[in-house]
C-alpha cells in the first residue's frame, strides 16, 4: 500500500464519527448494514451521516451497494488490513515479534 493511500486512510479516520462508524461496519461483518441502521445505531443524522460516508468510502475504507431502496455500507476489510500491514511492516526491526508484546517487554535488571 502506498504511504498516501495510508495517510488518506487515517486521515479519514481521525474523526469521532467517521471512526465510530467504520468500527461499527467492522462489528456488523461483510454483510454491512443499511445506512438508516448506522445512523440509528450511532445515533447520527442522515445529512451527518452521508458526509461521513463519502469521506470513508473515499479513502477506500468502505463499499457500498444498492439493495432496493436502500444503501448497504460495509467495511473493506482488504484495505483495512492493508493499513495494518503497512503500519506493522517493520514492527521490532523486521524480527517476528509474536505476540505483539514480546518486542515491548523491557530488559530484566540486574539486581
Amino acid at each position: 500500500m502506498e504511504t498516501k493511500s495510508v495517510i488518506t486512510a487515517l486521515a479519514a479516520l481521525a474523526q469521532e464519527s467517521r471512526l465510530a462508524i467504520f468500527r461499527f461496519l467492522v462489528q456488523v461483518g461483510p454483510e454491512g448494514s443499511a445506512a438508516s441502521k448506522i445512523g440509528d445505531a450511532l445515533g447520527i443524522a442522515p445529512s451527518s451521516l452521508s458526509f461521513h460516508m463519502k469521506e470513508l468510502s473515499h479513502a477506500g475504507l468502505v463499499t457500498s451497494h444498492q439493495e432496493g431502496r436502500f444503501v448497504i455500507y460495509a467495511a473493506n476489510y482488504t484495505a483495512m488490513n492493508d493499513v495494518l500491514g503497512f503500519l506493522t511492516e517493520n514492527c521490532c526491526g523486521g524480527n517476528v515479534c509474536s505476540p505483539v508484546n514480546a518486542c515491548c517487554e523491557p530488559t530484566a535488571t540486574a539486581e
